[in-house]
């Protein structure tokens, strides 16, 4: 399988051959390391975009808080009247 590599690819390799073994260790290990930190950042901005939530669970924090009105919009039977004709 040939593989084709860009200018800085090449570069990179080039560069490489020329360190001693401890060096290119020291490089690799940088190397994952890129890779890790770009792999956590795509994590937590896959976590960061919003979820759609219900109305429900955008507000239950709030449900029970009104002193005023029915608990249940059922008790009043005229509200419900006519509805889905």
């Amino acid at each position: 399988m040939s593989q084709i590599f860009t200018q800085k690819q090449s570069t990179i390799l080039n560069d490489l051959q020329l360190l001693n073994s401890q060096d290119q260790q020291t490089v690799l290990d940088f190397v994952h390391f890129l890779v890790s930190k770009h792999q956590s950042n795509n994590i937590e901005n896959f976590a960061d975009e919003p979820k759609e939530v219900s109305f429900y669970e955008a507000t239950k924090e709030f449900a029970g808080h009104l002193d005023w009105g029915p608990g249940d919009l059922a008790t009043n039977k005229q509200y419900l009247e006519g509805l889905g004709e």
